[in-house]
């Protein structure tokens, strides 16, 4: 006596919904990835040939139109000394080191003024550069 099955198992395996879920979080990668922005400055930095590596503490930047930052929060010269000196406060580095990242078409003139308040707070700076 040979019983017959009725239910019967397909072996094939339909790929239309996987491909649609891959498809959407490609799509969902792509769009985040652009709006993460490692760093939102946009500066073009002086080209040295050497280096000086440092343990960055805080980033001071300058850009081309001569807006200050203090990492990323935008401050006027007037009050950049203060936020240079918050900054520093919740730090444990015994030697802190701030980290100049300067546009190359910035004047000479307002690179000075930022490492006299350096100077006047004892604290290091050091100029950021790319690579030639």
């Amino acid at each position: 006596m040979k019983l017959k099955t009725r239910n019967k198992v397909n072996p094939l395996f339909q790929m239309s919904s996987l491909t649609d879920i891959i498809f959407l979080l490609l799509i969902f990668f792509l769009l985040t990835s652009s709006f993460v922005a490692p760093n939102a400055i946009k500066l073009l930095l002086p080209s040295a040939t050497t280096t000086t590596l440092s343990n960055q503490t805080i980033s001071v930047s300058i850009t081309d139109k001569l807006e200050y930052y203090v990492e990323n929060k935008k401050v006027s010269f007037g009050g950049l000394q203060k936020e240079i000196q918050k900054a520093l406060r919740g730090l444990d580095d015994p030697a802190p080191t701030v980290v100049l990242r300067v546009d190359k078409r910035v004047d000479v003139e307002n690179l000075v003024r930022v490492l006299k308040l350096g100077n006047d707070m004892k604290v290091k700076m050091i100029l950021a550069t790319q690579k030639e």
